[in-house]
């Protein structure tokens, strides 16, 4: 009897231990799905499961980015993402970089709404960026325009002679890795680069063409490449209006019949693996008193400035 006895306490023992863990586990699960739910979208680089309305920055210099072209594909096969507003703050970049954005944001302009809501610069290449867009928001003040492609290099014969430096090469052909920073530009090096530019030109101002419809020749300054202010940007129809974001988010409701309250979740590329050099840029960061993701994204636009190569649609000052 005694023994009989044992085996039915340990049976109610056994029996409450996979009670705990089932309790445990259930637990788990439900902290999973709210984390989904409620969780950080900023720190997750995604909006959550709940149905939203997408934001995707587009900042500093544009270049040909992989990670941005894959999460804004990833936006458009999301189905808790009724609409997109693209935050554009940049002076351009290179002109594939905008031409991938531009392709990328007409992909998912066929599955969204995508608006476009301009800052202070929406230049050149940004400016192809927000073409893309079914609507273009800009401030009074915002800088617009800058149309048009540039092709730059140094020459540094002169430099070389000085420092009695000779180089020599042997090519296939005489137009072969033209124009060189190394040799002087010949007449017939300047004419083929000069038609390459004019074939990006005519690309690219077709496009506005296409998008904005209007005929740029009866616009001033703008086959040359002129910018403009936000207010002159809407009177030569190169945008649609001023307004912010709550003013993007009030024609979505009203033109495309999107929930006024849903709400507006940041949507970000994947973050960096951290390991040894995340924490030498944490560490770096510290000592001048700013945050490692800001830090972090100095040197990735410092990065992408200096790696600007082949045809560029980017506007900054004029220097004298």
């Amino acid at each position: 009897m005694s023994l009989d006895a044992e085996r039915v306490v340990e049976r109610r023992r056994l029996k409450r231990r996979i009670s705990i863990w089932r309790i445990a586990a259930v637990l788990l699960a439900v902290l999973f799905v709210g984390t989904l739910v409620v969780g950080d979208p900023e720190s997750s680089g995604t909006g959550g499961i709940l149905p939203h309305v997408a934001r995707i920055t587009v900042d500093g210099v544009i270049t040909n980015d992989r990670k941005m072209i894959d999460l804004i594909d990833r936006v458009g096969n999301a189905d808790q993402v009724k609409a997109v507003i693209l935050e554009v703050n940049s002076p351009g970049g290179t002109t594939t970089g905008g031409e991938a954005l531009y392709d990328a944001i007409r992909r998912l302009s066929e599955k969204k709404p995508v608006v476009a809501t301009c800052g202070t610069l929406a230049t050149s290449a940004a400016y192809i960026v927000a073409l893309a867009t079914d609507r273009i928001f800009v401030y009074g003040n915002t800088i617009t325009g800058s149309v048009g492609v540039i092709f730059q290099w140094a020459n540094v014969t002169e430099l070389m002679k000085s420092l009695g430096i000779q180089f020599e090469d042997v090519k296939s052909g005489t137009l072969k890795a033209v124009p060189s920073p190394f040799e002087p530009t010949t007449e017939e090096a300047r004419k083929v680069t000069e038609e390459m530019v004019d074939d990006a030109m005519e690309w690219f101002v077709g496009l506005v063409e296409t998008r904005r419809k209007i005929t740029p020749d009866t616009i001033p300054g703008l086959t040359e490449g002129r910018i403009y202010s936000g207010r002159q940007a809407v009177d030569y129809k190169l945008v649609d209006q001023i307004g912010d974001e709550l003013a993007a988010r009030a024609w979505l409701a009203k033109e495309r019949g999107i929930q006024p309250g849903l709400r507006v979740r940041q949507w970000k590329p994947p973050a960096e693996e951290t390991g040894f050099l995340g924490f030498a840029t944490q560490s770096i960061a510290a000592i001048f008193g700013v945050s490692g993701s800001k830090f972090a994204g100095l040197l990735d636009e410092a990065g992408a400035v200096l790696e600007l190569d082949g045809l560029v649609s980017v506007w900054h000052p004029a220097s004298n």
